[in-house]
């Protein structure tokens, strides 16, 4: 990918984590305060000492792997060190290295990073009984974020849960390839998976359920988990799994991010990786003819001297083709090399609308011929196609039109062709599918307005309904309120049982090859079944115009 559309790219993906990273951080009050009887757990590597909030306890900064820095630079994760006495868990640890956010400068973040968080209620549970436990995988383009963004209080009380946020590597620091590493998989799905084998050695320690991991993640998070999913390495490492706003077939077509960018595909083959590392290594000035010389070269870097956009920004796709990611995601699901494990997996209705809104000032949409030719630059000659299913005249403006051809043609019927794919080759598995979609969803903090493009359920828009400090413009209303409640128990039940269907909510059906999907709004039974294949067009996409939808054509 070039580097002005991965910059189009991460400004949208990104915005949900790296706003709410600064915000949170200035406004959070210190965590050390409150700490009392009940904060202190042994864990398999030493005792630590959480902070306790009323009716949850918090334990951040947990490490699980060693510091991947030094000769562990671009190394499978180490095991951590044990530690005399007691560490204090009463702040998150630093996020991975990053690139700059937007208005800052300098690198953010330390390569001393592999951490993770868990929240849990506060009140015991019965006697022999052991919570389930939810795993997360925080977004960002494989380019930013971190586990400590997101509090998740509400779905560890609410839900009756345990829940753990984690950090991973990223950039050039999690996704970097050379020959002179061999086949060496892609390091942040390793760290992920690291992870996993520390939740599976300690969630009984936190009162939690090792038996019951629920594996969820939203955007890049949701890559991960589908990774996970067809990933051998990962087989016993969690028993259900949720992916939102990302599939294993998730793509752009070329110009989704601005005229001339070229399609995005969120995994890369094992050769591009390490051909772009060769270039890389080039350029830093490690261009010895011994492979070892060159990684010992490349070891030397200093973290300022590696986190550079260009580098960060050539190496955030993970690579497959090694015993982490033996082949592509999207062909290990249609030829049935998945995990077993209940899932459930949606996307909100309008999410493009994010992507085209960090990018319409830059590729303004004002008229119906600029919406024409915009058509004609990605699809070429199924333009015209694409059209007679997405008439300007039916939207209020060029730049909603244009939103929705991409919201289908991206997320939503490579969601569902992937929920086909699955439904088709492992029929027994429990699935469920839900689009969010909430028109007037909080828009998150420090997107831009534009008058022609509200941005309804776009992209991350459901993160707030989740986790409380997901930062946006507006707070939730009180039927939105609800709507937060309702969702929490829905993803609660899925964790304690593999179903999300709780009493006395409206009934989410089971996914089938075309659908439905569980429509999730506020208000008076704005919860009900969907026809989403229907309404994003899917048969379209799916059908004898695959030249305009790849790898969407029936299975």
């Amino acid at each position: 990918m070039r580097a002005h559309s991965v910059r189009l790219l991460r400004a949208a993906v990104l915005l949900a984590v790296t706003v709410a990273s600064v915000t949170t951080a200035a406004a959070e009050p210190p965590r050390a305060d409150g700490v009392r009887t009940g904060t202190l757990v042994r864990t398999d590597h030493g005792l630590i000492r959480g902070a306790a909030h009323g009716s949850y306890v918090t334990f951040d900064g947990i490490p699980y792997a060693a510091p991947p820095t030094g000769r562990l630079r671009w190394q499978e994760p180490a095991p951590a060190p044990t530690w005399r006495g007691v560490r204090d868990a009463t702040a998150p640890a630093p996020r991975c290295v990053q690139m700059p956010m937007p208005g800052m400068e300098g690198v953010s973040g330390s390569e001393d990073c592999l951490y993770l968080n868990v929240t849990v209620p506060s009140a015991r549970p019965p006697a022999g009984e052991r919570r389930p436990v939810l795993v997360w995988l925080h977004g960002g383009a494989f380019l930013g974020g971190s586990g400590g963004d997101y509090g998740a209080e509400r779905l560890a009380v609410r839900g009756d849960t345990l829940v753990v946020t984690v950090n991973y590597r990223l950039g050039v620091f999690g996704y970097f390839g050379h020959r002179a590493l061999g086949s060496a998989p892609p390091f942040g799905l390793a760290d992920q998976q690291a992870a996993l084998r520390w939740v599976r050695a300690n969630a009984e320690r936190f009162g939690g359920d090792p038996g019951a991991v629920t594996l969820f993640g939203e955007s890049a998070g949701a890559l991960s988990v589908c990774a996970h999913l067809t990933s051998p390495r990962a087989a016993g490492l969690f028993q259900r799994a949720v992916l939102q706003s990302g599939s294993c077939l998730m793509s752009f077509p070329p110009g989704a991010l601005g005229p001339g960018t070229p399609a995005y595909e969120p995994f890369a083959t094992e050769h591009d990786v390490q051909d772009s590392g060769a270039r890389a290594a080039r350029q830093l000035g490690c261009a010895a003819n011994d492979d070892a010389r060159v990684l010992a070269c490349l070891r030397e870097q200093s973290t300022e001297h590696l986190a550079t956009t260009q580098l960060m920004q050539s190496f955030n796709r993970p690579a497959f083709g090694n015993s982490l990611l033996p082949t592509a995601p999207g062909e290990s699901l249609a030829s049935g090399r998945f995990h077993r494990v209940p899932l459930l997996q949606g996307t909100n209705h309008d999410e493009m609308r994010m992507f085209v809104g960090q990018s319409l000032t830059a590729y303004p949409l004002r008229t119906e011929e600029d919406y024409h030719a915009r058509l004609d630059d990605t699809f070429g000659p199924a333009g015209a196609a694409v059209a007679s299913h997405y008439p300007a005249a039916r939207y209020p403006t060029p730049a909603l039109a244009w939103s929705a051809a991409l919201t289908d043609r991206s997320l939503a019927c490579t969601t569902l062709q992937a929920a086909r794919e699955i439904a088709t080759k492992a029929p027994r598995i429990p699935l469920y599918g839900y689009e969010f979609n909430d028109p007037d969803a909080p828009v998150l903090t420090g997107l831009p307005t534009h008058a022609d493009l509200p941005y309804g359920a776009a992209h991350g828009f459901e993160l707030p309904y989740l986790f409380s400090s997901v930062p946006t413009q507006q707070p939730l209303t009180e039927a939105q309120g609800t709507l937060s409640d309702r969702m929490i128990d829905y993803w609660a039940s899925f964790a304690h049982t593999g179903n999300p269907n709780t009493p006395g909510a409206p009934r989410w059906p089971v996914l089938r090859t075309t659908g439905p999907v569980l429509s999730l709004a506020p208000g008076p039974g704005a919860i009900h079944a969907s026809d989403a294949y229907d309404a994003h067009h899917c048969a379209f996409w799916h059908g004898a115009h695959t030249a305009v939808g790849p790898g969407l054509s029936p299975s």
